[in-house]
């Protein structure tokens, strides 16, 4: 598996209205995409940082997993997401070194990405998403 930059930290909030303030005011950068993903139950909302984005994670109802996420550990970081140049063969390599997925396969992530998550036992204690795709 070849992992070229970190894509982004993903970060559960509870309402995009109330953090982007902080972020575009207080801390100076700019929110420059927001994206629905009716099949996640999210909004999302992109900050660039340099070569890394910061991507803000609204849940827009209680079936999202997000929500789930801030009910029992409140807002904050969510997850850390390395770029992949190819998902497929990182999902057989981690499958194949006994690492547990949340998916077999990926997924369609924002911008048309192709995602996949270890399940954070396998990643001790941290969720960590594979992306393939530029996305936004």
């Amino acid at each position: 598996m070849a992992i070229s930059h970190i894509d982004h930290i993903g970060i559960a909030v509870s309402s995009l209205e109330k953090v982007k303030p902080f972020y575009e005011e207080g801390l100076g950068i700019r929110v420059e995409e927001v994206e629905e993903l009716p099949q996640k139950h999210l909004k999302v909302a992109f900050i660039p940082v340099g070569d890394t984005r910061i991507e803000l994670l609204e849940p827009t109802s209680e079936a999202s997993t997000v929500h789930q996420f801030i009910q029992k550990r409140g807002e904050g970081i969510h997850h850390i997401a390395f770029h992949v140049d190819d998902i497929e063969a990182s999902i057989a390599q981690l499958k194949e070194m006994g690492y547990r997925l949340l998916s077999e396969v990926p997924e369609e992530g924002a911008g048309g990405t192709k995602i996949v998550f270890l399940h954070p036992k396998s990643g001790f204690g941290v969720l960590i998403e594979l992306v393939e795709g530029e996305g936004h």
